[in-house]
């Protein structure tokens, strides 16, 4: 699902439990602020060549992820207003994939929400990469 190739690590974690989120996920990928217009968001998007963005507050955390058919849908409807901005469209939220979440654990909670890609976030909600479901 996504253009990213896995990172290369130990696939054990520390306390024996199994892979965690951190060994499985992507780099992250282009992050854009939530404040971006919602047609700006698409042209970065395009020009990346890239699946989908990662929004980031003010503070430089994680608030959400976008993909080119949400920006895509939302731009089409008739209560698009040119100056929208990422924060104003509705998107998952969160809570995302913590780094320390097993595989397993993360894995299930994404199904359980249908989200086909995540981001991982650390322990203060700054985004570290992106967990991705394979079919």
């Amino acid at each position: 699902m996504t253009t990213h190739p896995p990172r290369t690590r130990q696939l054990d974690s520390a306390d024996g439990t199994g892979p965690t989120a951190h060994d499985a996920m992507h780099a992250p990928g282009p992050q854009v602020d939530d404040h971006m217009a919602v047609d700006v968001a698409l042209s970065v998007l395009m020009g990346a060549r890239v699946p989908h963005l990662l929004l980031r507050d003010e503070d430089g955390r994680c608030t959400g992820l976008v993909t080119r058919a949400q920006l895509t849908a939302h731009r089409g409807g008739s209560w698009y207003i040119d100056p929208t901005r990422l924060r104003d469209i509705p998107l998952d939220r969160g809570p995302f994939t913590s780094s320390t979440s097993t595989l397993s654990e993360a894995e299930a909670a994404m199904r359980v929400r249908t989200l086909d890609v995540s981001p991982v976030v650390d322990a203060y909600g700054y985004a570290l990469g992106v967990l991705a479901l394979t079919p």
